[in-house]
């Protein structure tokens, strides 16, 4: 994947980096319930797994935020042009195994590459990647659960891959569909205000979803 380097010296969150890199739990990270009507309806439509759909939309929702895109690599920061997701696959004994996607793709021709991929991935039951791990999204969903907030491991110090779960969805008073989504990031990378532009670029994917399904 292509990226380039930060100029560390114009860099206007240098103290920040400085001082959260220092922490030995150097995350940040929040769970937002998150509409999904709409993106539902589509995949029952279409007969897309709501799983690839969604993550489609997250990753490309995740791109959208330059800080999301950004990794801490010896002391300092690289900025990829995209970043491919690494998202977990339940396997038939029980456990589970991953499963790399890119997004670069118009999205029929990304659902059918993806099906195919996570099958693939099922069979060899894996945990190695299939790309660059540096550059990934972590992606995973805990489906059995509408939960209200998540703990994720991360290792510290420079790993920064941002993570995003999701979990069960379930319908609010109004009767519309509600999904938790939690997105971790390293806060010497970003702060609250660009995981609220996350939330508002998936809040936006959704909706270009919803506009092909109505369109159809």
């Amino acid at each position: 994947m292509s990226f380039h380097y930060l100029d560390m010296e114009r860099y206007e969150r240098i103290e920040h980096f400085r001082y959260f890199l220092s922490m030995p739990y150097p995350y940040v990270g929040v769970t937002v319930d998150t509409d999904v009507t709409d993106i539902v309806s589509f995949c029952k439509a279409r007969g897309y797994s709501f799983y690839l759909t969604f993550l489609h939309a997250a990753a490309k929702a995740a791109d959208r935020v330059p800080e999301l895109r950004r990794r801490i690599r010896d002391g300092v920061i690289i900025e990829y042009d995209a970043c491919p997701t690494s998202h977990t696959e339940l396997c038939a004994n029980g456990t589970y195994c991953y499963c790399t996607l890119r997004h670069d793709q118009p999205f029929e021709e990304y659902i059918a590459y993806a099906e195919t991929e996570r099958r693939r991935r099922r069979e060899s039951g894996s945990l190695r990647e299939d790309a660059d791990v540096e550059s990934m999204y972590f992606i995973s969903t805990l489906p059995w659960l509408h939960y209200s907030a998540l703990i994720q491991p991360a290792a510290g110090g420079e790993e920064s891959n941002p993570r995003i779960t999701w979990g069960a969805f379930a319908p609010n008073a109004g009767g519309r569909l509600q999904m938790p989504v939690t997105l971790l990031v390293h806060h010497a990378l970003a702060d609250g205000s660009h995981i609220a532009k996350f939330y508002d670029a998936l809040r936006a994917e959704i909706a270009a979803i919803a506009a092909r399904y109505d369109a159809s």
